[in-house]
């Protein structure tokens, strides 16, 4: 019933009583009695009008406001009283009030059921409240019994078991940490082992069990020491990366990469790596080269550790530097080789692991297992190039650090060989040409070369002057091969290398062919072959006194019977020599056996005649295609170098033996064109035309001097003079087949020349052998044309043949004393030739040249006899026929030369006579070998037998048109 009622007080409703009371004083004093109710109700109304009454009260009336009515009408009141109208209004007033109250009544009266109604359900509620409130009581009483004999107990049980499993989670984590707290030592024991993946596994184990217990207030310290221990694992495993960089090991390595995998660093790790071989480079080359440099200064008290490496460089001794650039690319070859496993290693890893990737990999992690290797392979591509550039920025500093054109030579061979072969490293390494290897050392071999060979040109003068042209013997089988100086051509020079020798050989070619990274993959240098090399090179070129065993005379004897053991070279040579013209495929079996017949070999020896100068200018050649086949760059220089040995050692023979003004007299055409221009070239480049001996000044421009050399003199002790030496023919001999035997081998090396020269300048080597190398045969024809004019007397001939008389009448059949005089001067030119053989072998084409000479000499020398005869008849033009005759008769068992030369020259000149004046006229034009003299003496001894006078004119004058133009 209260909680109505304060219902009611919160709705803002009050029961009729309270309603009642809220009226003002006067209007509880105006409330109506009963019985003024009463009457009211019996009042008969009309609710019109009373409506009407109601409507008339003031608005001011119905206000909700606080409203003082009484303070109201007093104010209305006017300020003169009126009784009746005041009483009227009070009237107005009381109806208006009785209206007003009859209302509210009717309302009161219209609205009483529902509120008795109302008050009833109000009662039973209350009832119905109180029961709640009992059946409330007696359950609180229930519970409070079911708690004490129940739920404390169960609970109390259920509580413990809770606690209980709470406290065994506690201990198991408990000794979750305390064993956390112990693996810094398990994990310090494993980084002693290496084991770098196990420790890293135990460290992220031990971080991941970390976390699960991170609101453990111990375990955030545990944290930050596994953290600090994690990243002190990461820097020993750079310190056991950096160690795969000088030596590469399968297993270390192996255990390295799986670590940065476990880290998932595989990309840092290669970046690392890298950073690694750049530094492993720097710190190897700068402690090698320290090494020297502070072994060579000895105590001196010099801060070279602090010095920068290019600087380094400048202090390595002369003595030192070898071996300390062989250490040097050792060192280098080490971290290049650990490199190129280290690609090898993860090749083969790509390859293993190149299988499907499982369907349970999660898509993300299969992604970046794909990416990882991409990015290994072209960071360990891209390296290649990045480290061998490092490596050849290295020991460009070193070997620009040193001048070397003081080396010796076979010191500087050493040089260009360890290049030559860390260049090879490189380009097996990464396919690289080493631009920057080849330019520096292409500097120092330029440099180094025009001082080399200027000191040898100025030594082959110096040789060529103290040249004394006699035979240097070496054996017969010699051959270039031999030389020490061309061994690094191998087996691919000639024939004469024995079949155990071309086995060797090759062998060592199919090791060379095998990559040097595949032959020196587990052990051994490429770099420590070459000193250890050189020691074993022996030669054995030179026979014992210039004469060898009877096995190797047969030996020599036996291949002159035997086409198939000659040489398809020496086969070449022979031809070439005999004709001067180009050489010929094969050679026959007779012109080897007349060779043998022919040679004045009378030392026992078929060996090649050759001087030491000869044998000084082969080593030099051999030297320089060494430099060349080494280093390509520079091998025009080389090979220009190399012609310019062979123009000066052509040049000193023509001038000592073959230069002489009676050439262009003789009308013999003793000096080619081509030769011609060869030596005009060769004095124009090469000949120091102003230098005088010893005192050569500086007359000239200092460059285009410093480039020549001046022209050689011929020894004192050389005598060129005496007839009983056959004017030096000796030691013409030796200097010209000399030169040709130089010939030969250069026309050998052309092939290796050709390989090596740029294909820029391969006309310049072309033009070379055509214009130069093959006209050393041509020189044979000057300079034995010497000794052809002065070994015959043919001014006495001459003079005796004045003597004859020709304008006989009768047939002679006894040919002139002139002719055995003659051929009693070819007896002993022959006699004396012989005397020659037995100190030099003179060689078929030698004595074929002479004895063409000789002949040629005697030939034009009957011609000119004849055409001094100034009475001739017919019967004598028969004498000169069978003087003739008699000449070649017995001049054929002096000589094995077919055809004898010139014989038509003479035959053609004696026939001339019987011509009538047409043929006369037309012999004239066709045969420009006889000179004016003979032509204008054969017009005129002619005169009277069948030329007249007009005729003889005419012919003159033909002779005279034909010798106008050459004056």
């Amino acid at each position: 019933m209260q909680k109505i009622k304060s219902l009611m007080a919160r709705q803002g409703l009050k029961s009729p009583q309270e309603s009642m009371a809220d009226l003002s004083p006067v209007e509880n004093l105006r409330i109506p009695s009963k019985e003024e109710l009463r009457e009211l109700r019996e009042q008969p109304i009309d609710p019109q009008a009373e409506q009407e009454i109601i409507d008339s009260i003031e608005e001011v009336y119905f206000s909700n406001d606080s409203f003082d009515m009484v303070q109201h009408e007093l104010e209305k009141l006017p300020p003169e009283l009126n009784l009746q109208e005041l009483e009227e209004y009070r009237d107005k007033l009381k109806r208006q009030q009785a209206a007003v109250s009859k209302k509210v009544a009717d309302l009161i009266l219209e609205k009483q059921p529902a509120y008795v109604k109302e008050l009833e359900r109000v009662t039973a509620l209350q009832t119905n409240l109180q029961l709640a409130a009992v059946i409330c009581t007696n359950a609180r009483r229930q519970l409070s019994v079911a708690k004490e004999g129940f739920t404390e107990a169960s609970l109390g049980l259920l509580a413990n078991q809770r606690r209980r499993q709470l406290l065994t989670g506690l201990l198991k984590s408990l000794r979750t940490i305390k064993t956390l707290q112990r693996t810094d030592v398990r994990l310090s024991e494993m980084l002693e082992e290496e084991d770098y993946p196990g420790a890293i596994q135990l460290c992220l184990e031990c971080q991941k069990a970390a976390s699960t217990f991170k609101h453990y207030s111990c375990i955030s310290e545990l944290n930050s020491k596994l953290q600090d221990t994690l990243e002190q694992i990461e820097e020993q495993l750079d310190v056991a990366l950096s160690k795969t960089c000088k030596h590469f090991d399968v297993s270390h390595y192996t255990k390295v990469q799986l670590a940065y995998t476990l880290l998932g660093k595989t990309q840092t790790a290669m970046d690392q790596l890298h950073m690694h071989f750049t530094q492993a480079i720097h710190n190897t080359v700068f402690q090698v080269v320290l090494g020297y440099v502070e072994l060579c200064a000895g105590n001196a008290d010099t801060k070279f550790q602090k010095m920068q490496y290019k600087d380094l460089c400048t202090h390595i001794t002369l003595d030192s530097y070898i071996p300390c650039l062989t250490d040097l690319c050792k060192a280098l070859w080490e971290v290049m080789l650990s490199y190129h496993r280290t690609m090898q290693w993860h090749e083969e890893h790509d390859r293993q692991e190149n299988t499907p990737i499982p369907d349970d990999v999660p898509a993300a992690e299969s992604d970046e297992l794909v990416v990882d290797r991409s990015y290994v392979k072209k960071k360990l591509e891209h390296g290649l190039t990045r480290i061998w550039q490092d490596v050849q920025l290295k020991v460009k500093a070193y070997i620009l650090g040193t001048d070397m054109s003081n080396f010796k030579y076979d010191d500087f061979i050493v040089v260009l060989d360890v290049i030559s072969r860390l260049m090879q490293v490189g380009e097996e390494f990464c396919g690289s040409k080493s631009e920057v290897l080849q330019e520096s050392i292409k500097r120092q071999s330029i440099n180094y070369f025009k001082n080399y060979h200027r000191a040898r040109l100025e030594e082959l003068r110096m040789f060529l002057e103290n040249e004394t042209w006699e035979l240097c013997p070496v054996k017969s089988n010699f051959n270039i091969a031999q030389l020490h100086e061309f061994k690094f051509m191998g087996q691919c020079r000639s024939p004469s290398v024995s079949p155990s020798r071309q086995a060797v050989s090759s062998t060592a070619l199919a090791q060379e062919e095998l990559l040097l990274f595949q032959q020196y993959l587990q052990e051994g240098n490429p770099f420590e072959m070459h000193i250890e090399h050189k020691e074993e090179e022996t030669e054995d070129v030179l026979a014992s006194n210039g004469y060898e065993s009877d096995e190797l005379e047969k030996s020599v004897y036996q291949d002159y019977d035997s086409d198939s053991d000659v040489p398809e070279e020496l086969k070449q040579d022979y031809v070439d020599e005999q004709t001067g013209d180009a050489p010929l495929k094969s050679v026959s079996r007779e012109t080897i056996r007349s060779k043998k017949k022919s040679d004045y070999n009378l030392n026992k020896t078929n060996a090649p005649i050759l001087t030491n100068t000869t044998l000084n200018v082969i080593r030099l050649v051999g030297k320089y295609m060494q430099m060349m086949n080494i280093l390509k760059p520079i091998a025009f220089d080389v090979i220009h170098c190399v012609s310019q040995l062979f123009d000066y050692y052509l040049y000193a023979v023509y001038t000592f033996f073959g230069r002489n003004d009676m050439y262009e007299s003789s009308g013999l055409g003793l000096i080619s064109s081509r030769l011609r221009t060869t030596l005009n070239r060769i004095q124009e480049s090469l000949i120091d035309m102003e230098a005088v001996g010893e005192n050569a000044g500086v007359l000239g421009p200092a460059e285009d001097r410093k480039e020549k050399v001046p022209s050689p003199h011929l020894s004192q002790l050389v005598v060129l003079t005496s007839s009983g030496t056959l004017y030096g023919l000796a030691q013409r001999v030796v200097a010209t087949e000399s030169l040709v035997f130089l010939a030969e081998q250069f026309e050998s090396l052309q092939s290796h020349l050709d390989t090596m020269m740029p294909a820029a300048k391969k006309p310049f080597l072309q033009q070379f052998y055509s214009q130069t190398v093959s006209t050393a045969s041509e020189l044979r024809k000057p300079i034995y044309w010497i000794v052809a004019a002065k070994a015959i007397d043919y001014e006495q001939m001459l003079l005796m043949m004045t003597g004859v008389k020709w304008d006989i009448r009768e047939i002679m059949s006894q040919h002139n004393v002139y002719v055995d005089v003659l051929l009693k001067e070819f007896e002993q030119f022959n006699k004396r030739l012989g005397d020659v053989s037995r100190h030099v072998r003179i060689p078929l084409p030698v004595s074929n040249v002479l004895w063409e000479h000789c002949i040629r000499l005697a030939n034009r020398t009957l011609v000119e006899g004849y055409a001094n005869v100034k009475k001739c008849s017919n019967e004598g033009r028969a004498l000169m026929q069978l003087d003739f005759q008699q000449f070649l008769m017995k001049l054929e068992k002096l000589t094995d030369l077919r055809p004898i030369p010139d014989k038509e020259f003479v035959e053609t000149y004696i026939k001339a006579y019987y011509l009538t004046e047409n043929d006369m006229e037309q012999f004239i034009k066709n045969h420009r070998e006889y000179s004016m003299k003979q032509l204008a003496n054969l017009v005129n001894v002619c005169l009277g037998s069948h030329i007249n006078k007009k005729a003889r004119q005419k012919l003159l004058a033909a002779i005279d048109d034909i010798d106008r133009p050459k004056r």
